[in-house]
């Protein structure tokens, strides 16, 4: 593939969390792209596990300051940074007291998965692509990997279309097994309404159900291309990739960098 801007929006991202499937591809994937030859910028949630003083974590003011609305209630957007030399990448982390400061990724304590989940995916989502508009720097291909990502091509195709940092980019939607248990609710998938982002344009997935399967396939609906993380994907994911013609890249097993770089190339 020709070099291409390849932007990452992930849901955990090791080191910064403890390792697992999820948070290891999380880092190597941006950083297997880049040696490949391409520019890329990743981006995570501030989950309240990640140590900033260990991290070395610290707040980018010039990004900060802006206030997103959900639901008629405005929340600060605090955007902070850390390096990891080993891998040449800097990591860009969306924070915000409510939904991220002191909290887990997706349960407290005792295991309870957050009610307000499905608002702090609408909050990284849009938080990320207001902090890219800031930052001027436009993706060839936005890749999102995980729950906390999965909005974001329905921000990016719905509200974000007419943007100079969006308007010609290729959205990636990497679909997952099961993250979590719960049902969103229909109270939760009509706060997503943004610009012309409306419920209406999901409705026809969320109508009965707004599990972590359908929060997936509003992904896919708006992605350019699906790639399919491993075999415990939901089935019914995949069909609906298939059923709105997207192009879909099955598991891979073994060295996968390669075969996404190619994949990228193929929405072209």
């Amino acid at each position: 593939m020709k070099a291409k801007k390849v932007l990452f929006i992930t849901t955990e991202l090791e080191p910064f969390v403890a390792e697992n499937e999820h948070s290891l591809k999380g880092r190597l994937l941006p950083q297997t792209i880049q040696e490949l030859g391409h520019e890329i910028r990743s981006f995570s949630p501030k989950w309240g596990s990640i140590n900033e003083r260990r991290n070395q974590l610290h707040e980018v003011i010039r990004l900060s300051g802006m206030n997103l609305i959900i639901d008629e209630t405005d929340h600060p957007l605090i955007i902070k940074v850390a390096s990891l030399p080993s891998a040449k990448m800097q990591v860009y982390f969306i924070d915000n007291d409510d939904y991220f400061m002191k909290r887990g990724m997706l349960t407290d304590k005792d295991g309870k998965e957050y009610a307000d989940n499905g608002e702090r995916a609408i909050f990284y989502a849009r938080g990320v692509l207001e902090t890219l508009k800031k930052l001027g720097w436009n993706p060839d291909v936005i890749h999102c990997y995980g729950w906390a990502a999965a909005l974001a091509p329905f921000y990016i195709k719905q509200a974000y279309y007419d943007e100079p940092s969006f308007r010609n980019v290729k959205v990636v939607m990497e679909v997952s097994p099961k993250e979590f248990e719960s049902d969103f609710g229909s109270v939760n998938a009509k706060k997503v309404e943004y610009k012309d982002a409306h419920y209406a344009d999901i409705q026809d997935i969320v109508e009965n159900a707004y599990t972590h399967t359908e929060l997936e396939k509003i992904g896919v609906k708006f992605a350019d291309g699906v790639i399919v993380e491993n075999k415990d994907v939901d089935p019914a994911i995949i069909e609906y990739a298939k059923s709105l013609g997207r192009p879909v890249l099955d598991p891979v097993e073994g060295d996968f960098n390669k075969a996404y770089s190619d994949f990228y190339e193929t929405l072209f």
